[in-house]
């Protein structure tokens, strides 16, 4: 298949030359979407979604103490998303990578549920309670991504960047509960004054 030639623009190509100048011009405009900033890994907005704008389509409102909920706003999705993206080329070529709440996300869910995924996908479709842990704004009956794409995210995400972020939501949630103490002696100080 190599040694056959096509007619190009009323010019004889060989299959090799066709190929390179292919490859080229895949390059070429490769490092023009770069330049543009079209990169592989496109950062969203964070925290698209909070407690107050949960509403879904259908009128209905989230409860603001569902485990899930709750859980999105432990998570410091924002402090290690840029970590997340270096795994990531420069090069624009290609469909975006998905976001890292949505890579992170999707995995926390698929080890909490015990779910293989296929099924961790179809759960997330069907819930709008996980589709707020992922970060989608509005609820949707549509698979965010292909199941196929959970094999991609385990190998994005390593064991030492899980830790980290362990670590991270520890310690934000002893300053939080320090805080909570703290405006709590605050305040019985200032009703011994009264």
């Amino acid at each position: 298949m190599l040694n056959k030639s096509y007619n190009v623009e009323g010019e004889t190509v060989s299959a090799i030359n066709l190929a390179t100048q292919v490859q080229g011009n895949e390059l070429k405009l490769a490092k023009t979407l770069s330049q543009r900033g079209l990169r592989m890994y496109r950062q969203v907005e964070t925290n698209i979604t909070t407690k107050e704008n949960s509403e879904l389509k259908f009128e209905g409102k989230l409860e603001k103490d569902n485990r899930w909920i709750i859980m999105s706003e432990l998570i410091p999705w924002s402090e290690f998303e840029s970590e997340y993206a270096k795994n990531f080329s420069e090069i624009g070529i290609g469909a975006p990578a998905k976001p890292f709440r949505i890579a992170l996300g999707s995995l926390i869910i698929k080890e909490r549920l015990g779910t293989s995924d296929r099924e961790t996908v179809e759960q997330i479709k069907e819930n709008p309670y996980l589709q707020y842990f992922l970060g989608i704004a509005e609820y949707s009956n549509k698979a965010p991504f292909e199941a196929s794409m959970l094999v991609h995210f385990r190998q994005r995400i390593d064991i030492g960047l899980v830790n980290r972020m362990n670590q991270s939501m520890v310690k934000n949630s002893r300053e939080e509960e320090s805080e909570e103490v703290n405006e709590k002696k605050l305040l019985a100080v200032e009703e011994k004054k009264k």
